[in-house]
């Protein structure tokens, strides 16, 4: 028997109420869905000193927890009081990760939702944090909240890129914006389709630095296909021709400026596994967590 999908909130372990409580429980009451709270706490000082007195770390660390628990449970009433059906729990682990994985694999999640968090690119290069390990790993969807402006977004934008003409590549393109097309639906939101056509980057790798001028029609040849691939993809999702957006130009500036201007709540778009160079530079997912003037929802390819 199939397990009734839920929302997971994987809260901070600091006792805080942040926006990402906030964005929970307005989209479990958007989506129907029942909404689960877990907060991971591991106190580095607390699990050495048990070594030398782990009968009092013990009771000390229980207290901690419980603590916490109570902290939670109260979160989780007041999100009860507004039609939520939430339950919630703390577990004592120091690698998070893992432990989510095990949320993956028993529950039927729709979507994991966290708080994005701000961490120096040099930084991520040795260290691994949890949102990087979330976007590029965790097969379920991924909400990275960076404020409660809305807590029931008003505005998303769907991101899209048509440079690559792979089946897998389409497939991938229409399942972006068919969850983001669903999202807006479910919060009665208003929907952007956007493509940033990056001309410089294809010139680069397809010609090299060194290539002579491009032949005459070629710029437009391509520029026409890639206009068409994307006109294509927005009819078979049904996105008005208002609601559509080819801009040419660097990818980030653009997309974070649209973002902007236009005011989105949500960037929704597609991450996949990178692995060598390409994993430890980070992707344009990764960069617009950085950057982006709101939350990033990211989705993985669908798994045969």
């Amino acid at each position: 028997m199939l397990q009734p999908q839920r929302l997971l909130l994987i809260a901070p372990s600091a006792m805080t109420h942040t926006p990402a409580f906030d964005r929970a429980a307005a989209l479990a009451r958007a989506m129907h869905l029942p909404l689960h709270i877990v907060a991971f706490d591991y106190l580095q000082a607390l699990a050495v000193a048990g070594l030398f007195a782990p009968e009092q770390i013990s009771k000390a660390r229980e207290g901690y927890l419980d603590a916490h628990r109570h902290w939670l449970a109260e979160q989780a009433g007041q999100m009860s009081k507004h039609g939520v059906v939430v339950t919630s729990e703390v577990v004592w682990v120091q690698h998070p990760y893992e432990e989510i994985l095990h949320f993956v694999n028993e529950m039927s999640l729709a979507l994991i939702i966290k708080d994005a968090e701000q961490v120096p690119a040099l930084k991520r290069v040795f260290f691994t944090p949890l949102d990087w390990q979330l976007l590029r790993d965790c097969p379920v969807p991924v909400h990275l909240v960076t404020d409660s402006r809305h807590p029931l977004p008003r505005k998303v934008l769907a991101i899209v890129d048509v440079l690559r003409s792979e089946e897998q590549d389409q497939v991938f393109n229409d399942q972006i914006v068919e969850a983001a097309v669903k999202l807006a639906a479910q919060c009665e939101a208003q929907l952007e389709l956007l493509h940033v056509y990056d001309w410089a980057a294809v010139y680069a790798k397809d010609m090299g630095f060194g290539a002579v001028p491009l032949a005459a029609g070629l710029y437009e040849a391509l520029n026409e296909a890639q206009h068409e691939a994307f006109s294509s993809l927005a009819e078979r999702q049904g996105i008005p021709v208002e609601r559509r957006h080819f801009i040419e130009g660097v990818p980030l500036f653009n997309i974070c400026d649209f973002a902007h201007t236009h005011q989105s709540d949500i960037i929704v778009m597609g991450t996949v596994q990178h692995w060598g160079l390409d994993k430890l530079l980070g992707t344009t997912a990764e960069s617009l967590l950085q950057r982006a003037p709101c939350s990033v929802w990211a989705i993985k390819p669908a798994r045969g």
